[in-house]
């Protein structure tokens, strides 16, 4: 089973834009993939964000 999808970005807004869109702007778009439902990064304990401290 396939865990991503391409998906096009414009580069300088961040939106998503068609595949095919973002192959045409080469020089203002990304296409990139992206994870379907259920199998992006979930783990929270793997971020490189600060940790709380208990005290």
């Amino acid at each position: 089973m396939v865990k991503t999808h391409k998906a096009g970005r414009d580069a300088k807004t961040g939106e998503f834009i068609t595949v095919e869109e973002a192959e045409r702007r080469k020089a203002t778009a990304i296409v990139e993939r992206v994870p379907n439902p259920g199998y992006g990064d979930t783990d929270h304990s793997k971020a490189g964000g600060s940790k709380k401290s208990k005290t």
